[in-house]
This record gives structure tokens, C-alpha cells and sequence, in this order.
């Protein structure tokens, strides 16, 4: 066989992704927030583009049925148009005879069918205006004995965690400011003499030692209490009160005083990197038995096309470079005006279905969580599942229960039989979980073995393994723990 160069011809398919359907793609997956800046970037790109006003009516739009999946304990509504546009959607719903209550996004319920005491919504999780670095800086110049000093401080505040706990150690941070550990170690000084108190700790015994020196309770007594929190944690009260050398008295008033201790001070305030969720998706009670779900036209602001200006433009240009170039932005600003209106209408199709699925959830709580996948909504509304993936992504729905990330509504399925297939959602289990002990009896604990057989009698079928690991997730103890935790507490 001679070796040579030589010339083929080939012929092969492949997809090429334009970079219009590239945006396209991108679009999607960013929340009403994001496409406000991103419109930003768009209006100081493209002359031809400019910012509308919000339409105050809702135009004719195609629309499909839908009716919602009922409860197993609720009667079906009957059949209902859902409306897709812009502005709203309305979707059947069968408002059964459940509860309303706050919710909170990822948060459990209290009970099975019997409505949900669920916690506050994701916008109420921290009514803090201030971060904890304002709240400090503000006080930090009059602390500080000069301006080296003070730089030093404001420096490590910079450093602190959202608990107020400093994690970097001191002489990494006298070598990274170049001066000397003592030095480092009087702003330091200067830091955890702030308001709160506690704050620039390195160590939770030394935050409750802070708090005891501020409130003049720092006794030799008190330090070999604080010394020892992991006794304290054990519940080896009989230890404590031989090292301490105190009364029954004395050791149970110094436990009192521990416990008044804040052991992270710096959550009582904001944090820098900390946004409000603002919902891209608002559901209200409808007419009859409907929900409106629209986008929150808030952060969505509308763009249209200059024609009048495009026109002067292209009769002021002479020379087809000009003019193509002028066509170009044109087409730009056509496609993209496009894109967002097709955005638009993916989600709201998308968060109708979510509705319909879960529809439970919406008239009684968490408890009613049902299993749904990706590729189950994806199937119903005739889309990719990669696509219903974007959507809900960094999107929230707020309704009456709290507002939710749309990602909060899929959930596995467990208690089921060997397909996988569950009759009830991990939330919902875990809503039983904590509902089971936070209501359990101190001098009577529940067991991994006792959950499983109270979810059991509840029609929750789950192994030992499973009650465990959802427990965990949710910072639950184990009983020994929770023994100890409530023996501490006083309950």
C-alpha cells in the first residue's frame, strides 16, 4: 500500500447551536431579576431597542386545557381553560377543605390532611436590614485607639463569619497586613469589645466567655463550666458540679445563665451577600375555583422597537455598510423582543403544570407534596425535560403559603413499592418527621425503630435507613441527643 498524501471528500450531519439559539437557552434559566439587567445591557447595545411601558391588559392569547390533579380526599373540579399569555394564567382550582397557613420554602408541615403550621416564607427568614459588618463599622471608629488600629479592625471584621466568629487565624493575619501578632491581637481585642457581644470569637467557649465577662458572671466557677462544654453537652451534670465545687443551687442557676448565652451573635443581623427573594411567579386565588398565576411584571420590564428612529436612520444612510449594519440591529432586536415573549410563555406554561401537580400543596401544605419529576412535566407540556430544567431554575413562585423555588415542587417519591414509584413526597415525610419530634414527650424519646413504625401506621412504608438520613438532613439529633439537648433545656 503506497503512503502518501491524498484528498478526501466527506459528508457528515451535525447540529451546530447559532448563537441565537445559544441566548435563547441562556434566557431561560435566568430569574425576572437577572433579565432586568440583562434588558439593561441590551437597551445601551441597540439604539433601535427601548424600554415600554407595562401593558395593563391582557391581550388574546392561545390557550389550552388543564384541569388539576384533586386530592385523594377532595372531590375533582370540573374541566377549565388555562389561559397562557404574558400577564396571567388561570388554572382550575379545587380548594377542598384544608387549611391556609404561612409556609416556608423547604419547610415541613404538621401534620397529614390536617393542614400545615408551616414556618415563614423564604422573603421572612430574616427581617435583619443591617449586616452585622455595618452594624459593627458604625461603632468600630470609636472603639479603635487610632487609625492603625482601627484599619486593622475593620479588617478583621471584613473576615468574620455570618455567626460573627472570626475562622482565620490571627498570625495568618498579622503576615498578611505585615505587622506585628501583638498588634493584631489588640484590634482583635478591639473587635470583641462590639456590640453584640460574643463577636471576632474564635471558638464558641470563647463567645460564651465573652458574654459571661460583659455580664460580670465570669467566676472561676463559671470559666471550668465554660471549659467544659462538652460535659455540658453530654449532660454529665454530677461531673460538672464536683470540678466546679458548687450546690445544686448555684450549678443550676450558672446552667441558667449559660443558656441565656447567644452562642452565634452575628445571625441576629443581615448578611452583605444576602438578597431578598423577589418571586418571578405570583399566584392569587382566582375566580370560582381558579388560580391566576402570572409573571411579577415588577421586574419584568418590556421592550419595544423604534421604528420611527430606525426609518430616520436608514434614510440618513448613504453607504451599505451603514446599512447593513442598521438591518443587523434591527433583526437583533425583533429576535430578542421574541425570545422574551417565548421566555415568557415557557414558564408560565411550566408553572401552570407545576400547579396542577401539585395541587394538594396549595390547598393544605407541605403535607400534600406529591412526587414530580422533571420529565413528568416536561411530558405534559410537550417540551424537553434539559428545557423544564432551565425554567425552574433560580425562579420562585410566591402564593398565600410563602414563596418557593419552583425546583421545591420536584421531589422524590418514597414509601412506595419496588418500582421507585412513591405515594408520598421526601417533604412530606420529612414534614411527619419533625412534626413527630418536635411533639415527642422528653422522658419518652422516639427511636429510629419508633418513627418508622408511627410513619408506618401513617401509610409512610419507610426502612430504618431512610428515617434516619432524613432526620439528619434536617439537623435533627438522634434520640440520645435530643434526650440530652431538652434534659439541658429544662423541658
Amino acid at each position: 500500500m503506497a503512503l502518501g498524501p491524498r484528498l478526501d471528500l466527506r459528508q457528515s450531519q451535525s447540529l451546530v447551536m447559532t448563537p441565537q439559539l445559544q441566548q435563547a437557552i441562556k434566557l431561560l434559566a435566568l430569574s425576572n431579576l437577572e433579565i432586568e439587567t440583562f434588558i439593561g445591557d441590551a437597551l445601551e447595545a441597540n439604539p433601535l431597542l427601548e424600554a415600554g411601558e407595562l401593558r395593563s391588559e391582557t391581550p388574546e392569547t392561545e390557550s389550552i386545557e388543564a384541569v388539576p390533579e384533586p386530592a385523594a380526599d377532595a372531590p375533582a373540579s370540573g374541566d377549565g381553560a388555562l389561559d397562557i399569555d404574558k400577564s396571567a394564567i388561570d388554572v382550575d382550582r379545587d380548594t377542598g377543605d384544608g387549611e391556609r397557613g404561612d409556609g416556608e420554602w423547604g419547610a415541613a408541615g404538621s401534620g397529614s390532611g390536617q393542614g400545615a403550621d408551616d414556618l415563614p416564607g423564604i422573603e421572612e427568614r430574616s427581617s435583619a436590614t443591617l449586616s452585622l459588618a455595618d452594624h459593627l463599622g458604625e461603632q468600630v471608629g470609636a472603639a479603635a485607639g487610632d487609625a492603625r488600629e482601627e484599619f486593622t479592625a475593620r479588617y478583621i471584621i471584613g473576615l468574620l463569619d455570618e455567626a460573627g466568629y472570626l475562622p482565620e487565624d490571627i498570625r495568618r493575619i498579622a503576615l498578611d497586613l505585615d505587622i506585628g501578632t501583638a498588634e493584631a491581637e489588640r484590634a482583635l481585642f478591639v473587635v470583641q469589645s462590639l456590640e453584640p457581644t460574643g463577636v471576632g470569637a474564635r471558638s464558641l467557649s470563647e463567645c460564651l466567655t465573652l458574654q459571661a465577662k460583659e455580664a460580670d458572671r465570669y467566676d472561676p466557677c463559671m470559666a471550668r463550666l465554660i471549659d467544659n462544654l462538652d460535659l455540658v453537652a453530654k449532660g454529665d451534670f454530677a461531673r460538672l458540679k464536683r470540678m466546679c465545687d458548687v450546690d445544686d443551687e448555684d450549678f443550676a442557676d450558672m446552667l441558667g445563665e449559660l443558656r441565656e448565652y447567644d452562642p452565634k451573635p452575628g445571625l441576629a443581623y443581615g448578611s452583605e451577600a444576602e438578597m431578598a427573594v423577589v418571586p418571578d411567579i405570583l399566584i392569587t386565588p382566582g375566580s370560582a375555583d381558579g388560580w391566576n398565576i402570572k409573571l411579577n411584571e415588577e421586574t419584568l420590564p418590556k421592550l419595544i422597537v423604534n421604528r420611527s428612529y430606525f426609518v430616520e436612520l436608514r434614510e440618513s444612510c448613504s453607504d451599505k455598510e451603514a446599512q447593513g449594519w442598521l438591518n443587523e440591529k434591527l433583526a437583533d432586536a425583533n429576535w430578542l423582543i421574541k425570545a422574551l415573549d417565548q421566555r415568557q410563555k415557557t414558564i408560565l406554561k411550566t408553572a401552570a403544570e407545576i400547579v396542577k401537580k401539585q395541587a394538594g400543596f396549595f390547598r393544605k401544605g407541605v403535607s400534600e407534596l406529591r412526587p414530580l419529576t422533571l420529565r413528568e412535566v416536561a411530558d405534559e407540556i410537550d417540551m424537553h425535560e434539559s428545557t423544564v430544567s432551565r425554567v425552574t431554575s433560580n425562579k420562585y413562585l410566591h402564593c398565600d403559603r410563602g414563596t418557593f423555588e419552583l425546583k421545591y415542587f420536584f421531589t422524590s417519591g418514597v414509601g412506595g413499592g419496588a418500582d421507585g414509584e412513591g405515594g408520598a413526597s421526601s417533604e412530606a415525610v420529612k414534614s411527619r418527621i419533625k412534626a413527630l419530634t418536635d411533639a415527642e414527650d422528653p422522658k419518652k424519646i422516639l427511636s429510629d425503630d419508633k418513627l418508622v413504625d408511627l410513619l408506618k401506621a401513617e401509610g409512610f412504608d419507610l426502612a430504618r435507613r431512610t428515617v434516619a438520613k432524613y432526620r439528619e438532613a434536617m439537623g435533627i439529633g438522634s434520640s440520645v441527643q435530643r434526650r440530652r439537648a431538652k434534659k439541658l433545656a429544662g423541658i
